[in-house]
């Protein structure tokens, strides 16, 4: 599977590590013929703003929107988690998404930088262990449209979910050591969808 992870801003290289620790060897994509040559994407945190104005600096912006909309499998951490939502709440004037997951989140929904924290959280992929999940200026899920599920949520508030070929989470795990994220995403999310694909 050639997984693609955005370079444009945030923490690219540890998600890419995460991703080789589960068996997949990644390329940047900071170009439109580098994301045409990935079958899947991640999204790292950063800043969302800033993302997707790089994004629309290096004619990234709408064929990112294509791609998803037409199926590509994306992972968005945090950041990642803004630019796939649908909708925002505390949206900066003029901010805009790749969209494609029928949710509205609230930005840095838990608080400022110095409101960052870790939490142990029960993570829907059928393992007993807790998932170590790190927020720093995260994001949760206000609402939930069609076809979202929820797989981690935390004092009620959904902060991972999925819908058929997109995984959107409000924490890092690309932080932490523990690849069952990125390992969900490469198996349950991914070839299940480019199966559908093909």
């Amino acid at each position: 599977m050639k997984v693609g992870v955005l370079a444009l801003q945030g923490d690219v290289r540890e998600h890419i590590s995460a991703l080789i620790a589960c068996g997949v060897y990644p390329t940047t994509v900071r170009r439109p013929a580098e994301l045409a040559a990935v079958e899947a994407l991640v999204i790292p945190g950063g800043e969302s703003t800033t993302i997707a104005h790089l994004s629309q600096i290096f004619d990234l912006f709408q064929p990112i929107r294509d791609r998803i909309a037409h199926g590509m499998p994306v992972y968005g951490s945090c950041a990642g988690m803004i630019l796939l939502a649908d909708h925002i709440l505390d949206a900066k004037a003029g901010q805009e998404t790749f969209g494609g997951l029928d949710i509205t989140v609230r930005r840095n929904a838990f608080g400022r930088q110095v409101d960052s924290f870790e939490s142990d959280i029960a993570f829907a992929d059928a393992t007993p262990a807790p998932v170590r999940a790190v927020f720093i200026r995260a994001p949760w899920v206000e609402e939930i449209g069609t076809g979202i599920e929820i797989l981690a949520e935390i004092d009620s508030h959904p902060v991972a979910v999925r819908s058929k070929s997109i995984l959107a989470t409000s924490f890092h795990p690309e932080l932490t050591g523990d690849h069952r994220i990125h390992r969900y995403f490469i198996e349950e999310v991914a070839r299940g969808a480019l199966q559908h694909l093909q």
